[in-house]
């Protein structure tokens, strides 16, 4: 049967589900409104999860790439909780079902993982496609452009952000909920020097310090297990994949679950030297480590941060268009789960399509099963990261794979 997938967005979980689409064999489309794979976002937690699906969707080659580009394995891979002085308060796992024993799923560079799944989709990855909304009846679906242009398929998935056109045409009652979290992220690079002189949980998986006036600092290291160029020679020759050296990443705001929580103001608009200026005031007489960390900041990778979720929609009528990842369940980065929840979403719809494409279940049969596990899988996570008695707790949500 002539089957076609439209995919609006090119992030993490639209692409991964091109790919996985590509491999079972399905036509599909992905419209992008950006001009190219952008820069946004460094380091993003990975766990079993989110590394199930991209194995499931991509080529041996691609992830192994995406393998041998990801974090060294640490002594642990933990959430670890340190006070200003680099003295641990307290670890708990990350969320998520066991890992890979030989090489755990620990973290990668955002872009990097974006270029990784974007080979090979030249021919089926448009830049540039603002999306404006949709027209479906039941012989098809139009996506429609901000240029008045449009192109027509079988399904329509939103995979284009929180502030997804598509999400707010098909379900306009939900609405974007702000926590209030405010902040800024950055890198430095990660030499041997500052390696020495970092307390030792911040090497141990993603780190939070908190400070004494009701901010805080989220540390998270990107040391690749193999340089990346060398890791694209051999794997991927010629794709286009950047190189990116080791480094630390540094987030400092207010933390959805601090109790002595300041009001911070958006940052939009604010010189970069006052950013870092602010940065290194309120990390005065932590420990050296840590402030040398700050001290060593690149002040290009110097970024406002404002931190939105969305509210879990009420269950909704199937349709030929449905939706994965931040465009139905964006959240806070508490569980560092949004990432790998948009992978996983991208393998289990891959699934569904593979079986509509093949004539095993219908249409609106599969995609109703799909939002069904979605929501029942997904939603308390989405809940949870945006409730500080939950953020707070030690009984930690449950992120597990569906089993198929």
């Amino acid at each position: 049967m002539s089957f076609h997938v439209l995919i609006a967005g090119g992030g993490i979980g639209g692409l991964c589900l091109a790919q996985g689409l590509r491999t079972a064999g399905i036509s599909c489309a992905v419209y992008e409104a950006g001009t190219g794979i952008g820069r946004a976002g460094y380091r993003l937690h990975m766990n079993a999860l989110g590394g199930r699906a991209l194995q499931q969707c991509l080529p041996e080659n691609l992830f192994e790439l995406y393998l041998q580009t990801s974090r060294r394995t640490p002594r642990r891979e933990m959430y670890v909780r340190l006070d200003r002085y680099g003295r641990e308060l307290g670890a708990r796992p990350h969320i998520g079902p066991p890992n890979d024993p030989v090489r755990p799923h620990t973290a990668v560079n955002r872009r990097t993982l974006r270029q990784i799944l974007a080979v090979g989709l030249d021919d089926v990855l448009h830049f540039g496609h603002p999306v404006a909304g949709f027209d479906d009846d039941d012989d098809g679906v139009r996506l429609l452009f901000e240029d008045g242009s449009s192109v027509t398929g079988d399904v329509l998935v939103a995979a284009d952000g929180i502030h997804s056109a598509i999400r707010e045409q098909l379900l306009p009652a939900v609405r974007i909920m702000d926590p209030g979290m405010r902040g800024m992220w950055s890198t430095a690079p990660l030499t041997e020097e500052l390696a020495a002189v970092l307390p030792e949980g911040v090497f141990d998986g993603f780190s939070t310090v908190d400070n004494l006036d009701g901010t805080m600092f989220a540390v998270g290291v990107y040391d690749p297990r193999r340089p990346i160029a060398e890791a694209v020679a051999e794997l991927a020759p010629g794709a286009a994949v950047d190189d990116v050296a080791p480094y630390v990443m540094v987030t400092h705001g207010n933390g959805i679950a601090m109790p002595n929580r300041v009001a911070l103001p958006d940052f939009d608009g604010t010189p970069l030297e006052e950013l870092h200026a602010l940065m290194r005031r309120h990390i005065e007489g932590a420990h050296p480590g840590l402030v040398e960390l700050v001290d060593r900041i690149d002040l290009s990778t110097l970024s406002p941060l404002a931190v939105r979720y969305l509210e879990p929609a009420d269950p909704w009528p199937t349709s030929r268009v449905t939706l994965l990842g931040d465009a139905i369940h964006a959240m806070p980065p508490s569980f560092g789960a949004g990432a790998n929840s948009a992978l996983r979403d991208a393998g289990e719809l891959t699934r569904a399509l593979t079986d509509v494409a093949s004539g095993r279940r219908p249409l609106l049969e599969a995609l109703a099963q799909y939002e069904a596990e979605m929501r029942a899988e997904i939603f308390p996570i989405l809940r949870a990261s945006a409730d500080p008695g939950a953020v707070q707790s030690d009984d930690m949500p449950d992120l597990s794979p569906s089993g198929r």
